[in-house]
């Protein structure tokens, strides 16, 4: 037998009985569903039929799962745990760490048909919580904790089941975003969309620490303004300049000039400039001590200009713009990095 439904209504729950004899040991009836809507109240019930029946506990039954009958010669202890076998299979798919998504669906077996399909290699989300039934407001309660934990895992991914007004109310106080869809890959572009929006907002509020690195070679015959704001030519030799780095010259004690404010290629403004190109940039101090740095006093055309990397913006890189490096710009991080010594 298979739990169909779990309903609150005089502590009855539908079932499916598929093969086999169904008795009651008490005096009470079992009942029986019609079609029609009516209920018929039989001493047993015979294969294959759906019925609904009373008992205590049911307010527990999970949908989806088999009913089990204890006979006279079974061990109770056996039959509990033949009954968590398919529990067991469904708790063994969260994430070990505790960190990922919460997934709600309507039956065990929609359940397990999602945490599958979140558990395949083309997509990969991590769980850290199950439910069946409903979302109330103790299951946003659970996923809220990965707002301290995770802040992009705080999503209850809903499949095929209601979420009530108060479950959904909570979830816009806490931060909680629900996804609800009748379809799997509907819940997968959402929270494809979610973790899209998530980084890109990431990225934005660590635009000011994020350091690319590059070095530059000064052109000859390029040198237009001398000192504050310093205009110049320059080689992209290695990996990619971008409007607010901070620059600095390794050959004259690491001093600071300032950042890029502007990058022109052909004389049109780009955002940056890879490996390989020519272009002409300006240079603003950002403190007095910078403002005061001059071409031909400070530094010469030999000098090669560095953008200055911490430890700060390595991590930043590392956690918001690791897509946007290739192999070898990684690998100039690593130069830079032993260069400026930082541990």
């Amino acid at each position: 037998m298979t739990y169909m439904d779990k309903k609150k209504i005089e502590v009855m729950t539908y079932v499916f009985l598929a093969r086999g004899l169904l008795c009651n040991a008490l005096d009470d009836d079992l009942v029986v569903v019609h079609f029609q809507g009516t209920y018929i109240h039989h001493k047993e019930i015979k294969a294959a039929m759906g019925i609904k029946i009373t008992a205590q506990g049911l307010e527990h039954a999970i949908a989806g799962t088999g009913l089990y009958v204890v006979g006279p010669d079974d061990d109770l202890d056996d039959v509990k745990e033949e009954a968590m076998e398919d529990m067991n299979s469904v708790m063994n798919r969260i994430d070990k760490s505790g960190e990922g998504v919460y997934v709600q669906a309507s039956t065990l077996g929609s359940l397990e048909a999602l945490l599958e399909f979140l558990k395949s290699p083309a997509v990969k989300i991590p769980v850290s919580g199950i439910g069946i039934g409903p979302v109330h407001k103790k299951d946003v309660m659970k996923a809220s904790v990965m707002l301290e934990k995770r802040k992009e895992y705080a999503v209850i991914l809903a499949f095929d089941v209601k979420v009530t007004p108060e479950a959904r109310e909570l979830s816009n106080e806490l931060g909680v975003k629900i996804y609800d869809a009748d379809i799997i890959y509907h819940l997968f572009d959402q929270f494809t969309a979610h973790i899209n929006a998530f980084k890109e907002e990431k990225k934005k509020e660590a635009a000011d620490d994020a350091v690319f690195p590059c070095v530059l070679k000064i052109l000859p015959n390029c040198i237009f303004n001398k000192k504050d704001p310093i205009v110049l030519g320059v080689d992209v030799l290695e990996g990619i300049l971008k409007i607010g780095t901070p620059i600095c010259i390794p050959q004259r004690d690491f001093i600071d000039i300032g950042r890029v404010a502007s990058i022109e290629n052909n004389h049109k403004a780009v955002d940056f400039a890879k490996r390989g190109l020519k272009v002409a940039i300006k240079i603003v101090g950002t403190n007095s001590e910078e403002q005061q740095k001059m071409f031909g006093r400070h530094f010469e055309i030999e000098d090669e200009l560095v953008s200055h990397i911490s430890r700060r913006s390595i991590d930043v890189l590392k956690t918001n713009y690791r897509d946007e490096l290739n192999m070898e710009e990684w690998k100039l991080v690593v130069k830079l990095k032993n260069l400026f010594k930082i541990q």
